[in-house]
C-alpha cells in the first residue's frame, strides 16, 4: 500500500464519507449505495479506489459483495505520516528506532 494511494483516496469527500459509514459495520455495495445520493457505478468506483488504497476489504458472498474497513492499515499509514512531519513526533520516532536497534541481540 502506498501513501500516495491512501491520500488520493482520502482526498475525496464521498470516499471519506463511505469510510465513516463503514466504520462501525460491514455493508454490501447496495447498502452503501442506498445511503448516498450517487449512482451504483459511482459508488463502485469509489469502493474500488478505497480497496486499491488498502483502506477497505471486499468479500463476495453469493451474489453480494461485502465491504469492511481495514483499520490497521489506515491507522498505520496516517500515524506514520503524522509522526514523520510532526516536530516532536519525528525525533521520537527516530529515538524509538535507535532504542530498538540497541535492544536487538547481536
Amino acid at each position: 500500500m502506498s501513501l500516495d494511494k491512501v491520500f488520493e483516496a482520502l482526498a475525496s469527500r464521498p470516499r471519506r464519507e463511505i469510510l465513516a459509514y463503514l466504520s462501525a459495520q460491514e455493508l454490501t455495495a447496495g447498502e452503501i449505495a442506498g445511503r448516498f445520493a450517487m449512482s451504483a457505478p459511482a459508488i463502485s468506483r469509489h469502493l474500488s479506489v478505497l480497496e486499491g488504497a488498502g483502506l477497505v476489504v471486499s468479500e463476495r458472498r453469493g451474489q453480494f459483495v461485502h465491504y469492511r474497513l481495514r483499520p490497521d492499515n489506515l491507522m498505520n499509514s496516517l500515524t506514520g505520516f503524522a509522526l514523520e512531519i510532526c516536530p516532536t513526533g519525528g525525533p521520537l520516532k527516530r529515538e524509538s528506532r535507535t532504542l530498538a536497534k540497541a535492544r536487538t541481540p547481536r
